[in-house]
């Protein structure tokens, strides 16, 4: 009789996911990159931390990843919302360059996320105003003065990285609500009749952790790994002065409230070498994943 009750009890923790094994562990990757591009962190998180189970996120890789932002969002909800029911227990994500982006855009329209840690890899969370050399390519040959003129515009918000184009010149067109801007819609700086419910769901994470650094080289400014932004004046404005963050308009106020952020200042890691950096995994990352 105690060993049929001692295996029931196993059973029922096993199926319920009671137990003392680790959370588990959702990855995304980064524009113009795969899955591929996080194998290495995917690697550390099961030396450090066996039998955890991850999601190593396989879509929208390498030149799909310049589609729009809301487009990658939808479908990606719908796969890691499949991994998240399946461990009710609740998740971890770790999200890299636009996949940061990508992942707070999950964190905002699902209401029935259950992810506690976010950990924020150098990604443009405060927006871009400087185009990196490998997208140059995909984008017009004009200076980051004058692209406003391409990126707010309905044809020009076609490609991801004009979805989070953030001119601190004309922001303006930035938060004009027709355009429907996808930074401008998370901040909540443009109408958006799911504003509350966005800053609802977005408070549900327990902690935000943000990494980056100055040699990062891609991330412009390397402040929007940590919400930072130009102003109008070319200087750098945080976090803490940002209109969102002052008006809490999403959540980032109350979260830093309540002591849910974590901001990691990294020099010495350029941007391609996050992923791959094991010291920045295991200092800054690690300890995350309970």
């Amino acid at each position: 009789m105690p060993g049929r009750f001692l295996f029931c009890f196993t059973l029922f923790m096993y199926q319920y996911g009671v137990s003392d094994s680790y959370r588990a562990v959702i990855l995304m990757h980064g524009i113009l990159s795969s899955q591929t591009s996080l194998n290495n962190i995917e690697q550390y998180i099961k030396q450090a931390h066996p039998g955890t189970e991850t999601l190593n996120v396989n879509a929208f890789n390498d030149l799909d990843s310049l589609q729009p932002m809301w487009t990658q969002v939808t479908q990606i909800s719908g796969v890691m919302k499949k991994f998240m029911d399946a461990h009710p227990q609740g998740v971890h994500m770790i999200c890299y360059s636009q996949g940061g982006l990508i992942c707070r855009g999950v964190l905002e329209s699902l209401s029935s996320h259950n992810v506690h840690n976010f950990i924020s890899l150098s990604s443009p969370q405060g927006g871009m105003y400087g185009v990196p050399n490998m997208v140059k390519p995909f984008v017009p040959n004009i200076s980051s003065k004058y692209i406003y003129r391409v990126f707010y515009t309905p044809r020009g918000q076609n490609v991801s990285i004009a979805n989070y184009w953030y001119d601190p010149y004309h922001l303006d067109l930035f938060k004009q609500p027709s355009l429907k801007v996808f930074l401008a819609q998370l901040n909540n700086q443009a109408p958006n009749p799911q504003g509350n419910a966005f800053k609802n769901n977005f408070l549900k994470i327990k902690n935000l952790i943000m990494i980056g650094g100055p040699d990062d080289g891609v991330i412009t400014p390397w402040q929007s790994s940590h919400f930072g932004s130009f102003d109008e004046k070319g200087k750098i404005k945080e976090m803490e002065e940002q209109e969102y963050f002052v008006k809490d308009s999403f959540g980032l106020k109350t979260l830093a409230n309540r002591g849910a952020l974590q901001k990691y200042i990294i020099p010495g890691v350029k941007h391609t070498h996050w992923p791959h950096n094991q010291n920045v995994f295991k200092t800054y990352m690690e300890k995350w994943l309970d």
